[in-house]
């Protein structure tokens, strides 16, 4: 009997051992082929009942392998996790606009007359701040306008204004490239009073929905305590009266210390105003200087009421209720204003009479000095001509030659003096010339005329009283006696004896030097503020009482200077780079000044120009 396999008996049950030689090849069943009986073929064999594939080389371990560890979240894990704050966030947002809008798409809309329906697309509300917005109808025609909130505090910032300015250009070409128009042509570009197609005025968006605007005269109620101090607006007399339909509202706040620049805008730009027929107003509500009317007399009122300050756009200029300061000179008076009003024919000082013509509007309407220094003024000229008189019987009188004299943080354009000032003996030396060339043949038959010469003499201002203290200047008169500026030697005379108790003086400082925006700015404050305190941060900080009272003084004292000078000498010697010397040429009129060359510039050979703008 053949030997049987006993596999009862092992002791690994579920173990297979494989004999030691082990054919790789699969059996003929396998191989489903047919083989022919022989006498070894009839030996038993297992592997016709068992089928099995080719074993493998290396078994596999009978201990499972223990698992990778991984260093970060399967990326099947960070596509869910991405997914469900996506959709949290669109869910918040889906909630919000439902909430708010009532789950209406949120369009602001008008309909023009002829039944073209505009709509302002992309945002759910207006912007809360100013700025120009573009819109567009369903048919893909835009228009853009400048969006103010009627609550919004008025004037706005400087930055406000200049960053206003700077859009309007944008969302005006941006509205253009919409309608598949290139830039204006260059002359349309220069042409000062070019009206935009495209723009709609603030009344006009409102009357069509565009702009929320104001009803009635809830404005007054709402925006009461934003609506600023316009100095033309009496409000007790002019309820009855219509809005202006066209107005130019002139703001005096500046980032520019000085008082001169300020003026020669303001007469400008009341020149301007009459010769397109706006009204005029000004705003005092953030002017360096204080109160207008505690210098000059407030302007001639105007027949309506102003209108919501929202409507006062800097830009453009066509605009029916155009803001003007000195942020938006460069839109107002920049390239475009001198190819309009400059007189291009000719290239001698004629070619700025027309703006000379505006500034002079400005002046003989605006500057009227306050009851006190006005009368002050008119006095002090006829004091100084009854010293330049001659008694009767002699050919002319004594002449007058007042001379301007600009310090400070200011320096000549004369290349050799730019680094310092113009040197006090050319003053002098020019006032003889003049005196000279008019009296040495001033008499009926051409002879020189001694005694009115010995009459004539010179009136002085200056921001640096030291001048006075000169030898060119010591034996000459200050223009005006009303305010002047002080030096620190002045100020310690007062109290010359120092062994008595007197009030202490904090700060005691004079204006040796001539006038600096930095000492300016720092009007009485501390001495850590007027060491460290940058002059940008001066401009924004809210001044005291006793700061706004010497800043008054000082532009008294310069308004008062120009008054004697330009309404009382003769001739006139100052410098070009100083803006009181432009004002002054103003003041002296065109035929004295420019037509006689009463008006002298000894800072190079410059010729009159009333603004130089950086554009």
């Amino acid at each position: 009997m053949p030997p049987t396999l006993d596999l009862s008996q092992s002791t690994h049950a579920k173990m297979i051992v494989s004999p030691p030689r082990l054919n790789l090849r699969r059996a003929a069943s396998y191989q489903h082929e047919k083989t022919t009986l022989s006498s070894s073929s009839s030996r038993f064999h297992f592997n016709h009942l068992m089928f099995s594939p080719p074993p493998s080389p290396g078994l596999p371990a009978l201990v499972p392998r223990p698992r990778r560890s991984s260093t970060g979240p399967r990326p099947s894990r960070v596509l869910r996790i991405i997914a469900w704050i996506v959709g949290l966030v669109l869910t918040v947002f889906v909630v919000r606009a439902v909430l708010k809008k009532n789950v209406q798409v949120p369009v602001v809309r008008w309909v023009l007359n002829n039944r073209e329906e505009y709509e302002m697309v992309g945002q759910y509300d207006l912007p809360d701040f100013p700025t120009p917005i573009a819109v567009t109808d369903r048919n893909g025609r835009s228009k853009w306008t400048v969006s103010i909130p009627p609550t919004y505090d008025f004037p706005l910032t400087t930055q406000e204004y200049s960053d206003i300015c700077a859009k309007c250009q944008e969302v005006a070409a941006h509205v253009r490239e919409l309608h598949g128009h290139a830039n204006p042509s260059q002359p349309a570009q220069m042409d000062y009073y070019y009206e935009d197609p495209y723009f709609l005025d603030v009344s006009d968006a409102e009357k069509r929905g565009l702009l929320p605007g104001v009803e009635g005269k809830a404005w007054k109620v709402t925006a009461r305590a934003q609506d600023g101090h316009l100095v033309g607006d009496r409000g007790d007399g002019l309820v009855d009266k219509s809005t202006c339909k066209t107005s130019l509202t002139f703001v005096l706040e500046s980032t520019d210390a000085g008082l001169g620049p300020t003026l020669m805008m303001l007469w400008m730009a009341y020149g301007l105003a009459q010769r397109e027929k706006r009204s005029f107003f000004i705003d005092d509500s953030r002017w360096a200087y204080g109160e207008y009317t505690a210098i000059f007399k407030a302007p001639p009122a105007a027949d309506c009421v102003p209108p919501p300050r929202h409507e006062m756009l800097p830009c453009p200029h066509n605009a029916r209720h155009l803001v003007v300061s000195a942020a938006t000179a460069p839109e107002t008076f920049g390239n475009s204003f001198n190819l309009e009003y400059e007189n291009l024919h000719r290239d001698n000082v004629d070619r700025e009479r027309p703006l000379y013509d505006l500034a002079r509007v400005g002046y003989e309407s605006l500057f009227r000095l306050n009851d006190e220094d006005q009368p002050y003024v008119e006095n002090r000229i006829k004091e100084l001509r009854a010293m330049a008189k001659v008694t009767e019987g002699n050919y002319n009188d004594g002449m007058i030659i007042g001379v301007h004299i600009r310090h400070g943080d200011l320096h000549p354009y004369e290349y050799q003096y730019n680094g310092a000032y113009i040197p006090l003996n050319l003053y002098t030396q020019r006032a003889r010339e003049i005196v000279e060339e008019y009296h040495n043949s001033s008499t009926t038959l051409g002879g020189e005329d001694v005694i009115a010469k010995q009459h004539s003499f010179a009136i002085v201002a200056s921001d640096d009283p030291d001048v006075f203290e000169t030898e060119e200047f010591s034996g000459s008169m200050r223009a005006q006696e009303q305010i002047k500026l002080a030096g620190k030697q002045h100020i310690q005379k007062a109290n010359p004896d120092k062994s008595v108790m007197h009030k202490f003086v904090d700060e005691t400082f004079g204006w040796e030097g001539g006038f600096f925006a930095s000492m300016f700015w720092n009007l009485g404050r501390t001495t850590i503020n007027n060491a460290n305190a940058a002059d940008e941060l001066q401009t924004t900080l809210k001044p005291s009482a006793e700061t706004m009272r010497l800043r008054g003084l000082i532009g008294r004292a310069y308004v008062l200077d120009l008054a004697v000078l330009g309404q009382a000498s003769d001739a006139v010697i100052c410098t070009m780079s100083a803006m009181g010397c432009r004002l002054l040429a103003v003041i002296m009129g065109w035929e004295k000044a420019m037509d006689e060359g009463r008006w002298v510039n000894i800072d190079g050979d410059y010729q009159w120009t009333a603004l130089v703008l950086n554009t």
